[in-house]
């Protein structure tokens, strides 16, 4: 091949895109949006310190939005939204339970149905009848809607409030933690996960302390100060580094960096759940 050739060759290359980054897609609450609790004084979602613990492989796409449960994110067609931008590749997180409690009897638009699986109730809102799944059921159906996209799945429980707000820092656990678990078990892909998020930012926040825990949620008890929502990223990435996703093994932070501080161990569930 003469030297014309071989500039051509080198030219055509030097065209060619890079691959893109696959995309860590967010869908939750305010507690992982950006923004947090909204107006007033300022919070912040968990979601927006995600990126910092991955490199210019991944991207990461918050579509989390305040005040939604797992059923209204369904209802207004948000997990259909993030769907239709999801590559084959890509990571889709998905965390409720915030506003997925409650009572059907007044209606919010947020409650989902009681049960653990396949339970149905029907409610009227805004003046339409609604058939309204259990959680579990929201978490499936989202899961594999992202999986016939060809993406993976990662489904958690929920933050906790502040567990120190009493001055004391005590254990948080609701049905929403099993809820999330079930799902992902019921599921039994290999594409699905389960990262028990709210276990992980109950031992951070007690090796943290009543005083610096109390200091950063500012507005109230459910809505993190930018330090706090730093921690509750970070409690995820641990419980990524702590199971086998490959989206763990692709963070920047080592396990040892993280169970070295306050973050604390690896907990006992990651080696006896999918994670």
């Amino acid at each position: 091949m003469g030297f014309s050739g071989l500039w051509f060759l080198l030219a055509v290359a030097s065209t060619v895109a890079p691959a893109s980054a696959a995309t860590i897609h967010l869908c939750g609450d305010s507690t992982m949006a950006k923004g947090g609790g909204g107006s007033g004084i300022p919070t912040e979602g968990w979601g927006e310190y995600l990126k910092y613990s991955f490199g210019s492989d991944y991207t990461v796409h918050n579509a989390a939005i305040g005040g939604r449960s797992a059923r209204s994110f369904t209802r207004e067609g948000r997990f259909t939204e993030v769907a239709n931008v999801v590559k084959p590749g890509d990571w889709v997180v998905i965390e409720f339970g915030h506003n997925d409690g409650g009572s059907l009897s007044s209606d919010n638009g947020r409650t989902d149905c009681p049960g653990d699986g396949a339970q149905t109730c029907q409610t009227t809102y805004n003046g339409v009848k609604e058939t309204v799944l259990t959680y579990p059921a929201y978490y499936k159906n989202a899961a594999k809607l992202f999986l016939e996209k060809g993406a993976k799945v990662i489904l958690n429980s929920p933050t906790p409030n502040n567990i120190c707000e009493s001055g004391s820092c005590v254990d948080d656990v609701s049905r929403f933690d099993y809820y999330a678990w079930h799902a992902a078990a019921e599921l039994a892909s290999p594409d699905v996960y389960h990262v028990p998020h709210k276990q992980y930012a109950v031992q951070a926040m007690k090796n943290l302390g009543a005083a610096k825990v109390n200091a950063n949620y500012p507005k109230d008890h459910t809505h993190t100060g930018a330090y706090m929502a730093d921690v509750m990223a970070g409690s995820f990435v641990l419980g990524l580094k702590c199971g086998t996703t490959d989206l763990g093994k692709a963070a920047k932070n080592s396990t040892a960096s993280l169970t070295s501080t306050f973050y604390g161990a690896c907990i006992p569930q990651n080696s006896t759940v999918p994670i």
